[in-house]
């Protein structure tokens, strides 16, 4: 049986651990501690995938997670804790690419395709990412991709952000948003099965 003296707080929900460290944050971290172990690979590999650097990718985790118990106050509940910790790590993220790279997505897309029934494409890099077992594969192909369609992708299909606010928070207008999403997507796909062609053949010749 489960020593409960040694997890207090397991079985409560991401809310709930919320509303403890609400109430007294300074009296007991644990409940904070939880909520790190429960999100912290999500957190930490996005920021991978955002930043295609594993070295700052966890020091950018850390520091999503410093943010977040610090605007614990200000956390309302009107969305769910995960939500509110992804929009955080974005905003860190995109922070540190254009402090680091002088990241600048410049709007030069036709805008009369923004509403073109073809850009309703199947978001390809949500699925690729849920399997576990090709985490080094997809990075590899991420990492290949210009950060003018990785991130937009990334922005939609990992973090699950509304084209509007990608708009918003890229400085691009939504035409441009649905398209280098598009072309992230094709890109995706292409680099996938170039990738998959080349371990075939490598394994084939083994």
């Amino acid at each position: 049986m489960k020593d409960r003296r040694l997890t207090p707080f397991e079985d409560d929900s991401d809310a709930q651990l919320v509303e403890r460290l609400q109430q007294d944050r300074a009296a007991d971290t644990r409940p904070f501690d939880l909520l790190v172990r429960r999100h912290q690979a999500f957190v930490l590999g996005n920021c991978r995938y955002l930043t295609r650097s594993a070295a700052d990718a966890e020091d950018l985790a850390q520091e999503v997670f410093v943010k977040a118990y610090f605007g614990l106050k200000q956390f309302e509940g009107r969305a769910q804790f995960r939500g509110w910790l992804q929009r955080i790590k974005v905003n860190h993220c995109l922070n540190f690419l254009r402090k680091r790279r002088g990241l600048v997505m410049v709007d030069v897309e036709d805008e009369t395709l923004a509403d073109d029934p073809r850009l309703a494409q199947p978001a390809v890099a949500e699925t690729r990412l849920s399997q576990q077992e090709q985490h080094d594969h997809i990075s590899d192909v991420l990492d290949a991709m210009s950060d003018t369609l990785r991130i937009p992708l990334l922005l939609r299909d990992a973090d699950g952000l509304a084209y509007e606010e990608i708009a918003e928070r890229l400085g691009l207008r939504l035409s441009a948003v649905k398209m280098r999403i598009k072309r992230g997507r094709e890109e995706f796909r292409r680099l996938m099965a170039d990738a998959d062609r080349r371990e075939e053949e490598r394994v084939g010749s083994v």
